[in-house]
Order: structure tokens, then C-alpha cells, then sequence
């Protein structure tokens, strides 16, 4: 998980990929090894001689009565270039802050005394103060800030000049973190909640349990023809974006792949 905020994290999804292959093509071939690596064994057998929290579980079979998550969710879409976790504290600030405006006229952070987050306990995304663009693209902190101060959240929320800004941090600083127990770290079942205490006394919260672009609330086709555009305007020009798009929606119907890569 160090490496969770870094440009080296798409390598361990590469390599598990790499590995687990391999050991497969190897058991094919007859090699064998510890059959209770994976087993909760005292001594040296399996992870736990090396992760003391580690604590395996039996996976039931699905049944009358059981099912597994993947068999009725569908994909998620990320509206921004962030952690998922991330997604639903962004619309929980973005809620409250259209109740702020509405309430002083306008954002004004200066009538607020704390900033609450009820988020899950995720040790890799709690970063109270990131200091380059991966660290705050999993950061609930700066998410749950760049919303607040800005009303959105993209692509130009993770640059140096605008993680470094004066505001913003001022913004961090007023943050208090809770960890309600009935907020899991689960992509099914967690909320994110934004609570701003002002300092006249008054509360004023925002809630979200399933973001715009989770698989019970998934982005419409417009949605993420915009973001495409968006994030492909930064290194495409925009005849080739067209094709592209043109390209995918027929992608059922072409032969090969060489069209769509000529594209990229």
C-alpha cells in the first residue's frame, strides 16, 4: 500500500497479473510449494508469520441465501482523476456547499468554525495535508476542501498551484475527521458525510451514499462523453477525439483493432 499514491501503482496490478500467470503455467507443470501459504498457521507457514493482522476467512459458496457482490453490481464510472473513495465525498461537499451558498449568499469560509468528515477508516486516503498531486488525488481532506472551495472537482484540482493554495489550506486546517462504526470501507455499502459547524452556532450537513457514476447511479452517456472529451482535450486534438469516439461506438462492428489504435 506505500506505493498507493504513486505513479508505481499500475506496476502491482501488472506484476500481480504477471505473477499469478506464471504460477499457474508452473503448477501445470508440476511444480509444488507450501499448499497453506494462504492459511492462518502459526510459525512460518503462511502470512501470518509475516502480517499479525491477518485473519483468513472461509468463502461460502453462493446459495439460496448467499451471493457475491460482483454478481449484482455493475461498473463504476469516476467522474475525476481520484481515488473512488473519493467520489462520495466530493458530492457530500458539493451538497452542503449549495446549502452554504443558499444560507450566506455565497462560500464565504471565513464563517466556518470546523469542517467535519464521517468517512470510513482507510489509513492510504486519510492525508490531511497532501503535498504533490498523487498524495491529494487520495486525500479525503482535499477532496472534501477542493469542492468546498471551488464547486467542483477535475482536473485542475491536482496541480501544484492549486494544492499549494493559501485558501485551500486554510480550508485543511478546520478539518476533523470521525469514523462512525456503521461506515464501512466498502464500495457497496460506505457514505461520505460533510458537516460544516459555523460560527454562529448553526450546523449545516451534506450527505452522499451512492455518487453520480457508482453502479446503482451510473453516468449517463452524455456524462461520459464529457469527461472524455475533457481529459483527452490535454493530449489529443480534437478531430482525433471525434474519431475516437465515432470508433468505440462502432467497435462492435470493426474487424480488428488497428482503427481505434491509429487514433491513440
Amino acid at each position: 500500500m506505500a506505493n498507493a499514491a504513486t505513479q508505481a501503482k499500475p506496476l502491482h496490478i501488472g506484476n500481480a497479473t504477471r505473477l499469478g500467470f506464471e504460477a499457474a503455467l508452473l503448477a501445470a507443470r508440476g511444480m509444488e510449494a507450501n499448499p497453506f501459504i494462504l492459511d492462518d498457521i502459526p510459525g512460518c507457514s503462511g502470512f501470518s508469520a509475516f502480517y499479525g493482522v491477518y485473519q483468513p476467512k472461509p468463502l461460502p459458496a453462493p446459495g439460496d441465501h448467499r451471493e457475491f457482490l460482483l454478481e449484482k453490481q455493475d461498473i463504476a464510472f469516476k467522474r475525476f482523476p481520484a481515488h473512488l473513495g473519493m467520489h462520495w465525498v466530493v458530492d457530500a461537499a458539493l451538497s452542503v456547499r449549495n446549502l452554504f451558498v443558499h444560507y450566506a449568499g455565497s462560500f464565504s469560509p471565513a464563517l466556518i468554525r470546523t469542517i467535519v468528515l464521517k468517512i470510513p477508516v482507510s489509513k492510504y486516503i486519510n492525508r490531511p495535508f497532501p503535498s504533490s498531486e498523487h498524495q491529494a488525488r487520495h486525500s479525503f481532506q482535499f477532496n472534501a476542501c477542493a469542492a468546498l472551495l471551488d464547486g467542483e472537482v477535475g482536473l485542475g484540482s491536482f496541480t501544484e498551484s492549486s494544492i499549494h493554495r493559501q485558501e485551500l489550506r486554510e480550508l485543511l486546517d478546520k478539518v476533523v475527521v470521525e469514523h462512525p462504526e456503521d461506515n464501512v470501507a466498502n464500495f457497496d455499502k460506505m457514505y461520505g458525510e460533510v458537516a460544516l459547524l459555523l460560527h454562529s452556532g448553526d450546523v449545516l450537513t451534506g450527505k452522499c451514499d451512492t455518487f453520480y457514476g457508482h453502479w446503482r447511479k451510473p453516468l449517463s452517456k452524455e456524462s461520459l462523453l464529457k469527461k472524455f472529451r475533457s481529459n483527452a482535450s490535454h493530449v489529443l486534438p480534437e478531430e482525433k477525439i471525434e474519431t475516437i469516439i465515432s470508433t468505440v461506438d462502432n467497435l462492435e462492428n470493426l474487424s480488428d483493432s488497428s482503427q481505434l489504435a491509429c487514433s491513440l
